[in-house]
Parts: C-alpha cells; structure tokens; sequence
C-alpha cells in the first residue's frame, strides 16, 4: 500500500463516509436531505428549535469555515447573511430551499479540494486563526456531518409522525 499522503487519504475517506458516499452507519448528511420537500425542511418541531433546513445552513456555514482557515481565505464571503444558526426560511432570507441545498453541496466541494490539496505535515498545524489543528478541524467537519445527519434523520420521522 502506498503511503504517501495516508493520513490525508484517511481523512478524504472521513469526509466522504460523512457527507456523500456508501458508510455502514446509515445515511450521510447528503442522503439525510434526499427528497426533503421545503414543507419537511421548514417544519420546526418546537418554537424555540432548529428545522432540517437551518441545519443544512448551518452545516454549510461550518463547511466555509473549514475551507476558509485552511485556505487562509478572508472572512466574510459566506454566501448567506449570518453566521452559524441562520433562521430558515423567511422573509429576510428569501432564497429557496434548492438553493441552500445547491450551497451545502458547492460548499462541500470546497472544502473536500482544499483537503485534498493538504500534505500529512501540514496536518499538525493549526492555521491562522483556529485554536486546533487542521486534522482535528478536518475530522472534525466529518463528525459534524454525521451528527446532523443523525438529527435530521429524527427530524423527519418526528415530521411524519406530528398531528397536523
């Protein structure tokens, strides 16, 4: 087996369990929002929680962070006003459910270049403005995209179980 670049190698293959491809734990972020309807992704099932499509947001905006530390690209070019928890949907954020879909994924791709354009050196090394290292936020974005996944997977059963 060739070695060079394992640990970058590993990490792809973290990425891509978590967000997009075949991974024996059940469904990855990507297959969690297949045939989600806007009706299922702004369904909130409490006043005060988070709905399947702010969580995708949300999960965008953490992909940007990832890419823009290791890019050591400038804050500010989140393609979304906020950061973090952006309140989906509403007036102030008009665009469409397809359209924050189409974010998570671009944004994904991003992020998923950016790694794979990493050497295994440059994995102990914390980049500006991060208090850990790129491993650590790199494997870190992937257990992200499975915890999501997880509650999104909740999500949609409490959505097809509510009383309407």
């Amino acid at each position: 087996m060739d070695s060079t670049q394992l640990q970058v190698k590993l990490l792809l293959n973290l990425i891509d369990q978590g967000y997009d491809h075949e991974a024996w734990h059940g469904p990855n972020l990507r297959g969690s929002i297949l045939r989600v309807k806007p009706a299922e992704a702004e369904w909130r099932p409490g006043e005060t929680l988070h709905n399947i499509w702010e969580i995708v947001v949300h999960s965008a905006y953490w992909k940007y962070v990832v890419w823009r530390r290791l890019a050591q690209a400038e804050k500010g070019g989140f393609p979304r006003k906020g950061s973090d928890w952006i309140t989906r949907p509403g007036e102030k954020n008009p665009q469409s459910w397809p359209e924050d879909v189409a974010l998570l994924h671009s944004i994904h791709a991003k992020m998923r270049d950016v790694v794979s354009s990493l050497t295994d050196e440059q994995l102990a090394f914390a980049p500006e403005g991060s208090s850990v290292t790129n491993l650590a936020l790199i494997s870190g974005a992937a257990l992200h995209d499975v915890y999501h996944a997880g509650q999104i997977q909740q999500l949609r059963q409490a959505y097809k179980r509510r009383t309407i």
